[in-house]
């Protein structure tokens, strides 16, 4: 998972990136609020971690926007110093998921991370997975349109296009798919993606006659849409 960390004290964003990569997902680092904004439009973030006493916009602000500017529900954690029941308040009702005062509780901290991760959908996967007319059997990496299995798979083209469905009619950033197959120091170029994700789109027949489809956002990245959930217009 990517997840983001606001806070203008160093120390606490080496604690916070600490806590994260031990629990095995990658920690992105802000130390202000308008830095964060810029990439958002570009960028997707599975969990927030906001700072109140930002040096730009405090972090109630920050929350509201990100709320503003999120495709979809995302977790947010707002961890600072203040510890007043009127703040806690006010941090929840901007729209953190969840308040906690910061100290040197590292078990805490990751507990909580892990209970926003469960209710944001990020839990362990099952080992078979159903979607529409597609099986996904993920301890061999095999995966079924209807029953006939498709071999022709690569094992990046089976983490992708598992991935998509995972994360089905949400729109990936490049940066968040290529961290999340190919890790988060790889040396993979968005024109490299765009083959592999060419390749994933025919493979799985990713066309409306099967119920999916997999579109390339200009600028941002790819999302896998439920053609079955889309309702279709209708003229008065």
């Amino acid at each position: 998972m990517r997840i983001a960390a606001i806070d203008d004290d160093p120390a606490q964003l080496d604690l916070v990136k600490a806590v994260v990569a031990s629990m095995g997902h990658d920690c992105h680092l802000f130390e202000d609020a308008n830095t964060l904004m810029r990439v958002l439009p570009r960028e997707t973030f599975d969990l927030f971690i906001v700072d109140w006493e930002l040096p730009d916009i405090p972090g109630p602000e920050l929350i509201r926007a990100i709320r503003g500017m999120a495709v979809a529900p995302v977790p947010i954690l707002m961890m600072t110093n203040r510890s007043d029941e009127r703040d806690i308040i006010e941090g929840l009702n901007s729209g953190a998921d969840d308040y906690m005062v910061k100290s040197a509780r590292v078990g805490e901290l990751r507990a909580r991370l892990m209970a926003l991760l469960r209710r944001g959908g990020h839990t362990l996967p099952p080992a078979e997975s159903v979607w529409g007319r597609y099986r996904f059997l993920q301890q061999d990496r095999r995966v079924w349109l209807d029953d006939a299995e498709i071999t022709v798979l690569t094992t990046k083209e089976y983490d992708l296009a598992l991935t998509m469905f995972r994360h089905l009619g949400r729109l990936l950033s490049r940066a968040h798919l290529i961290e999340g197959v190919w890790g988060m120091d790889a040396d993979i170029s968005s024109r490299s993606l765009d083959v592999y994700m060419s390749h994933v789109r025919s493979k799985l027949r990713l066309r409306a006659d099967v119920g999916y489809k997999l579109v390339s956002v200009y600028n941002h990245g790819y999302r896998l849409e439920d053609l079955q959930q889309v309702q279709p217009a209708t003229g008065e």
